[in-house]
């Protein structure tokens, strides 16, 4: 890494300039190559400057609460594929394709996929 290259990033106009990418969308692997680092760089910013992290997690939750909001709002509006996708996301337990049993735990889970390998090497 050059020696201070994230400096300008840390400064008030990088900060804003990370928070507004991220607030258009842009990926880490977007941003990353806008900053001209690898994404990995990117990573191990995140991680030693707060700052940065920071400004790009408030970025990405303005532009996700605003599609949240424009979700619920088709949703409320009599969208049934945007109400389908509200409710298994935010009601999973009830709402999923499939529900589970009652008492049907990750480890009964794996006792039955296990059960059915067993009998599937015995045929």
């Amino acid at each position: 890494m050059a020696r201070g290259k994230y400096e300008y990033w840390l400064s008030e106009d990088g900060l804003t300039l990370l928070e507004g990418w991220a607030r258009d969308g842009l990926t880490d692997d977007q941003i990353a190559h806008n900053l001209g680092v690898s994404r990995s760089t990117l990573a191990e910013w995140k991680k030693r400057f707060p700052d940065l992290s920071d400004a790009l997690k408030k970025g990405k939750d303005v532009v996700d609460y605003e599609v949240e909001n424009a979700l619920l709002e088709r949703a409320k509006g009599g969208d049934t594929t945007a109400q389908i996708f509200w409710l298994k996301n935010r009601r999973p337990g009830k709402w999923r394709d499939k529900p589970e049993a009652p008492g049907d735990s990750d480890a009964l889970k794996k006792a039955r996929a296990l059960l059915e390998d067993i009998e599937s090497a015995i045929d």
